[in-house]
């Protein structure tokens, strides 16, 4: 596998990135930024995914996560990856929470988005492979975090795959795709009518059947309109609760759904990432 480099940008002692490559996967040209600090020749350094939200691309954490500074402090790669795949012959919707753009981490199993609409294979496969293969990447030591649609997709991913992310973090993710109505359209559309087939997809029903992480962290803006219909964040730490998995869910006072928010605690879910990565 080949990566195009579309840009580098010197930043914070490390080099911002942004790349393209054929995707066996979507069957598309797929995009992604990488952020890589400044390290000693021939060492490896742990990864943290992030995982963005609908309507988003690899550009909005780049251009506005603030995470470069504490990547670079902490000596950990970032990176970002595109939310859908696009072109010209990618099937889309006219709503903004289906289709391109909203890619729901899911492999689709319904037609016209089956070919293409395969975010799952592509995060859990394809990109690593990748990424281990072009940078300095030590895959012995993941993490994974995303906000709203995507840290749906950082929760379930991480449950379905233990063992393989020693830390998993969360800004205000839709936590039960099964009980909202984002979910609700997307799954449907995406994997058919039949619920039982979501739940792979749904981090409370994951912890319900039985997947454990070993602890994790959300933050949850309480000024976020989404939070009572979509992102149900109570639902997940009574899950957690239920389950006995350690959850620091902290609802910040006045802080909404935008990038503001996440920019503000970023350094937070880096650091914490960190202490985890570093073991």
């Amino acid at each position: 596998m080949t990566i195009e480099t579309i840009s580098t940008n010197r930043s914070h002692g490390g080099e911002q990135g942004v790349y393209t490559h054929s995707s066996a996967v979507t069957g598309t040209p797929m995009t992604f930024s990488v952020f890589v600090p400044d390290h000693a020749p021939g060492s490896r350094l742990p990864v943290l995914w992030y995982l963005s939200g609908l309507t988003c691309t690899h550009a909005n954490v780049t251009e506005k996560g603030e995470y470069r500074r504490t990547c670079a402090e902490h000596g950990i790669i970032f990176v970002a990856p595109d939310t859908s795949p696009r072109g010209n012959e990618v099937p889309d919707d006219e709503a903004y929470d289906f289709g391109k753009g909203a890619g729901f981490y899911v492999d689709a199993t319904q037609e016209p988005w089956a070919t293409s609409f395969r975010m799952r294979g592509y995060i859990e496969r394809e990109l690593p492979e990748l990424i281990a293969a072009s940078f300095p990447a030590d895959m012995a030591r993941q993490g994974i975090t995303g906000h709203s649609m995507g840290g749906h997709g950082a929760l379930t991913i991480s449950l379905r795959n233990p063992g393989r992310f020693r830390s998993t973090s969360a800004f205000a993710p839709i936590v039960s795709p099964l009980n909202c109505p984002w979910g609700i359209k997307a799954l449907t559309g995406y994997i058919g009518p039949d619920r039982a087939a979501w739940r792979e997809y749904d981090a409370c029903a994951l912890i319900e059947d039985g997947a454990r992480l070993p602890d994790l962290l959300v933050d949850q803006g309480t000024a976020d309109n989404f939070l009572e219909e979509q992102l149900k964040t109570a639902l997940l730490a009574d899950a957690c609760d239920q389950a006995g998995i350690p959850a620091t869910i902290r609802m910040q006072d006045g802080y909404d759904h935008s990038y503001y928010f996440i920019s503000s605690f970023m350094v937070d879910h880096v650091a914490w990432h960190a202490e985890r990565l570093k073991r």
